[in-house]
């Protein structure tokens, strides 16, 4: 299975964090209104729309398209944390199936199942990065979208997200990100083609470090989204 359980661990073990807005996941809660307008903008609409949501965590972005009208389901291995999801949902009232259950093992239950998939800050976390995406374009409906983000590699993206976020700042735990992981756009996109889906827009999430604020920007320097298109 494309996991690492290293890395499930050290979720699990935050799990209880995941919905304090000032905790282990803050920023996740900052930049979760920028992506969920950008996720819009670009398909016009989620109400009504089937998703899915990889590499869901707790359910911060599960929850925001649910609220807009959307039919979700969030998958991701860490059972602890699924758990958290499951109870916060229910305390929402939102109608939100969590599975644990891996992308790949659900493209071969629902291929061409979803209007719109979501894989936020998940391909720095597995070992096979490829097998994610060649999933998600399996999932996909024709001329649905999916959206990914995840961070660069590159000078700037070590000193800002792993040694500035993590170990000066305090924005994320120590040892959160490994830069080995990390990858850039171009190599995204070419995956991303290899298996049938058509890049529409790349975008970075610039960030203010000591203010710890978010916004759209032109860079994808550090923090950088992709939409693309099964073809």
């Amino acid at each position: 299975m494309n996991q690492d359980p290293n890395e499930l661990r050290k979720f699990n073990t935050l799990a209880s964090d995941w919905w304090n807005p000032n905790g282990s996941f803050g920023s996740l809660h900052k930049m979760n209104p920028l992506r969920l307008s950008w996720i819009e903008n670009i398909t016009s609409t989620v109400n009504g729309k089937k998703i899915l949501d990889i590499g869901c965590g707790g359910g911060i972005l599960s929850e925001a398209l649910a609220k807009s009208g959307a039919t979700v389901t969030g998958i991701d291995l860490a059972e602890d944390v699924l758990a958290v999801a499951r109870d916060h949902a229910l305390t929402s009232r939102l109608d939100i199936d969590y599975r644990c259950i891996s992308a790949e093992k659900l493209a071969d239950e629902q291929p061409a199942a979803y209007d719109i998939i979501t894989c936020m800050e998940l391909l720095e976390h597995v070992p096979n990065p490829c097998s994610i995406i060649s999933a998600c374009a399996t999932l996909l409906k024709p001329d649905g979208y999916v959206f990914f983000a995840t961070l660069n590699r590159n000078l700037k993206s070590l000193c800002q997200a792993i040694i500035g976020a993590e170990y000066l700042l305090n924005l994320l735990p120590p040892g959160t990100h490994d830069f080995d992981r990390f990858i850039t756009p171009a190599e995204l996109c070419r995956h991303a083609r290899q298996y049938g889906l058509s890049v529409e827009d790349i975008t970075g999430i610039a960030c203010d470090l000591t203010a710890r604020h978010f916004r759209l920007d032109d860079d994808a320097k550090v923090n950088y989204m992709v939409a693309c298109q099964k073809t």
